[in-house]
C-alpha cells in the first residue's frame, strides 16, 4: 500500500507539472529573437514581404515581440498614387522604421528598409499594364528618392504627381482602343 500511494502521488505530481509546463507562458522573446524576426520582414525580397504581411494580417502569434504595427501609409503623400496601390508598400516601411528606432538601430538599416520600400513598390508597378507603368516606375523612384534622402514622403511634391499623370494619360491616349 505505501509503494502503491507513492507511485500514485508521484504520477499525480509528474501529471501536474506537465499541466504547468503546458499552461505556462513560453520564455519572453528575446532582444536577438525580435531582431531576426525584424530582420527577416524587412528585406528586399518578395517573400520577406509576404511574410511580413502574413504576419500582419495574424498578429496574434507575434503579440510577444511588441512590435510597433502604426502607419500613417504614405504620410502627406497620396497612398495610390494615380490609382496605383502604394498603401502596403508604404506600412511596411513605416513598420521598419518604426521598430528599428525602437531597438536603436534604425541608422544601420535605413539603407535596407528604403530599398525594400523601393523593390515593393516597383513589385506594385509591375502588376499594371505595360502602357502605364512607366509611370508607376517614375512614381516608386519619387517615393523611393523622398524618403532615401529626406526621410520621408513629406518631400514628394504634386509637381512629381503630375508629372507621372502626364505620363500615363499620354500613354494611355496613344494606345489603341480594341
Amino acid at each position: 500500500m505505501p509503494r502503491r500511494l507513492a507511485t500514485l502521488l508521484a504520477s499525480g505530481a509528474l501529471a501536474l507539472l506537465a499541466t504547468l509546463a503546458i499552461a505556462s507562458p513560453a520564455a519572453a522573446v528575446t532582444p536577438a529573437q525580435r531582431l531576426s524576426v525584424l530582420s527577416s520582414w524587412t528585406q528586399t525580397s518578395a517573400s520577406s514581404y509576404n511574410s511580413w504581411n502574413s504576419a500582419r494580417l495574424d498578429r496574434a502569434p507575434w503579440v510577444e515581440y511588441n512590435f510597433n504595427w502604426s502607419t500613417d501609409y504614405c504620410s502627406s503623400s497620396p497612398d495610390n498614387p494615380l490609382g496605383f496601390t502604394f498603401n502596403l508598400g508604404c506600412y511596411r516601411h513605416d513598420f521598419g522604421y518604426r521598430n528599428y528606432k525602437a531597438v536603436g538601430q534604425f541608422s544601420a538599416n535605413k539603407s535596407r528598409l528604403d530599398s525594400a520600400f523601393y523593390e515593393d513598390l516597383k513589385r506594385v508597378c509591375a502588376t499594371y499594364n505595360s502602357v502605364v507603368r512607366p509611370a508607376c516606375y517614375s512614381l516608386a523612384w519619387t517615393y523611393y528618392e523622398a524618403v532615401s534622402i529626406f526621410g520621408s514622403l513629406a518631400a514628394v511634391q504634386q509637381a512629381d504627381i503630375d508629372r507621372a499623370a502626364r505620363m500615363k494619360a499620354n500613354a494611355e491616349a496613344k494606345t489603341p482602343t480594341p
